[in-house]
C-alpha cells in the first residue's frame, strides 16, 4: 500500500537557505518514489485497453524494471523487461527480483541497445495484446503522472524546485505542475547529455515555461561513483538519515549542497528538492560501502 510522502528539512545544508526534501522514497518499499507516479497512468491505460501484458526497457539495476514488474503483477498483468545486458552475464539482484514478480526477461545486449529498442517500439503497434512503455516511463503519459507529485503536499510556497534528470519525464511533469513564480532546476545524471533538453521539451504542454539544467554534477556519467560521492552519501545518512542512490539522488543532493556553498541561490529563498526514490543501483556496490 502506498503512503503519503512527507517533507523533511535538511538542516545540515546551511543556514541562509531553507532546504526541504520531498521524500517520495518512503511511499512504497518496492515501487519507490517517482516510479509509482510515472507508471500510474500507463497501467491504467493498459487495463483500459484490455491487454494481457506490459513491457518496457532498462538496465540490469533498473528501478523502473523492478517497479514495473511488481506493479504489473499487482494489476493482474504479465510483464516483459527488455534488458541492456547479456544473458550469459551474472543475474543482478534487481533482475532476480523482477523475475520473482513474474517478469519475462529478454536480453538485448549492451551494444546497439537504443537501435534495438527503437525497432521494438516501432513494431509494437502490430501487437495489440502488449502495451509497451518506453525506458524509464518516458512519454507524455509518464509526465502526466509525474505532475501529480506536487499534489501530494502544499508546495506552492517554495521559490525553487530541484530534481534529478534521467529521461526528463519527471522534470517535465514538475515543470507542468509548478506555479508560475517557481524556478525549476534539473540536474542531469548522464554525461554529455546533449539531447536531454529536446527530449524534455517534447513532453511539455507549455513550450515557453522556463527551466534550468545544470550539467556539472554527473560525477563522471551514469552510475559512475567516486570516493567523494560515496563519502557524501554516508555523511548525509549520518546527519539526516536520508538514504540516497549512486545513480540519481546522491548526485542531486551533492549538487544542491555545492550550489549552496557556492552562493548560487539568493539569500532567504526556500528550496524544495525531490527525492525520487529507488536504491537499486546501490546493489552494484561492494557490501559495506554504504552505512544504510
Amino acid at each position: 500500500m502506498h503512503i503519503k510522502p512527507h517533507i523533511q528539512s535538511i538542516a545540515s545544508f546551511g543556514h541562509d537557505q531553507k532546504v526541504d526534501l520531498l521524500r517520495l522514497d518512503v511511499i512504497h518499499p518496492i515501487v519507490s518514489g517517482n516510479k509509482f507516479y510515472k507508471l500510474r497512468y500507463y497501467i491504467e491505460l493498459a487495463l483500459a485497453k484490455g491487454v494481457s501484458t506490459v513491457a518496457s526497457f532498462g538496465g540490469p539495476y533498473s528501478n523502473h524494471i523492478v517497479a514495473l514488474a511488481f506493479t504489473a503483477k499487482e494489476a493482474g498483468l504479465k510483464s516483459i523487461g527488455y534488458i541492456r545486458t547479456n544473458e550469459d552475464e551474472p543475474m543482478t539482484p534487481s533482475l532476480k527480483e523482477a523475475k520473482a514478480y513474474g517478469m519475462e526477461l529478454v536480453y538485448l545486449g549492451r551494444t546497439d541497445f537504443q537501435s534495438k529498442k527503437a525497432a521494438i517500439l516501432q513494431s509494437s503497434e502490430m501487437n495489440t495484446d502488449c502495451y509497451l512503455i518506453d525506458e524509464g516511463g518516458y512519454g507524455t503519459i509518464g509526465a502526466k503522472g509525474a505532475a501529480t507529485i506536487l499534489t501530494t503536499q502544499d508546495t506552492s510556497h517554495y521559490d525553487v524546485i530541484i530534481c534529478a534528470v534521467g529521461t526528463g519525464t519527471m522534470l517535465a511533469g514538475i515543470i507542468h505542475a509548478a506555479d508560475a513564480h517557481q524556478k525549476i532546476i534539473g540536474i542531469p545524471v548522464l554525461k554529455n547529455e546533449g539531447s536531454i533538453e529536446s527530449e524534455i521539451n517534447a513532453l511539455l504542454e507549455d513550450k515557453n515555461r522556463p527551466y534550468t539544467l545544470l550539467h556539472q554534477f554527473h560525477q563522471g556519467g551514469y552510475a559512475k561513483t567516486n570516493p567523494m560521492m560515496l563519502d557524501f552519501m554516508n555523511r548525509l545518512w549520518d546527519a539526516e538519515k536520508i538514504p540516497t542512490d549512486i545513480v540519481y539522488t546522491s548526485k542531486l543532493l551533492l549538487g544542491v549542497e555545492q550550489l549552496i556553498n557556492e552562493n548560487y541561490f539568493d539569500k532567504d529563498i526556500s528550496i524544495l528538492v525531490i527525492h525520487s526514490g529507488g536504491l537499486q543501483g546501490n546493489r552494484s556496490l561492494p557490501e559495506g560501502t554504504l552505512k544504510f
